[in-house]
């Protein structure tokens, strides 16, 4: 996986942290730049370490299943990407984030917003993904810059970019999931 592929994935898994952070801007009343900074850290922080944990689970097992890693691949990103998609058309997944930054109230949205990481590092694993730490890096720096920048935009731009933020990561995690399949299967070289 190039570095490309890699930045793609990051910004596709960033998305929920993004949408939850834009909620988080919508519901404080005024936005700092220490709100910001939480929010990053906390959504970058998660994101960095699920997919180093599943990543760590995945080598243990990956000489069971090589053969199907590809099938895998597709599978948990298909269906991660298709969750997304999923909850950014329902209207009932509405949930209220409170305006708070203490850790009783980020640490449940940071691990919450993080479980799809932790399949993509199983996927890493299946991928043979040679860097680990420039990938879950990658994507923790991507999600601490996308959530500060939620928070922030979530006074100005309202709910409408939750959903469209949750579409697009969905978009891309499906694409991922449907690029890795096609490679494999020797359909794109």
């Amino acid at each position: 996986m190039g570095y490309i592929e890699l930045l793609i994935v990051a910004v596709g898994l960033s998305m929920d942290a993004f949408a939850v952070s834009v909620c988080k801007g919508l519901a404080t009343r005024r936005v700092t730049l220490g709100h910001a900074a939480t929010a990053g850290l906390w959504f970058g922080g998660f994101q960095a370490l699920m997919p180093l944990l599943g990543w760590l689970v995945g080598m243990r097992f990956h000489t069971f299943i090589t053969s199907l890693d590809h099938w895998i691949a597709f599978g948990l990103l298909g269906l991660l990407g298709l969750n997304m998609i999923r909850e950014s058309r329902g209207e009932d997944g509405e949930e209220a984030v409170e305006d708070s930054f203490a850790p009783g109230a980020m640490f449940p949205m940071a691990l919450a917003t993080s479980i799809d990481a932790l399949t993509v590092g199983i996927t890493f694993a299946f991928l043979q993904v040679d860097n680990i730490v420039l990938a879950v890096s990658m994507i923790g720096v991507v999600t601490f810059l996308f959530s500060a920048v939620g928070v922030k935009a979530g006074a100005v731009v309202g709910r409408r970019g939750k959903s469209r933020a949750e579409l697009l990561g969905g978009l891309v995690l499906v694409l991922m999931g449907v690029k890795i399949l096609l490679e494999h299967l020797g359909v794109l070289g």
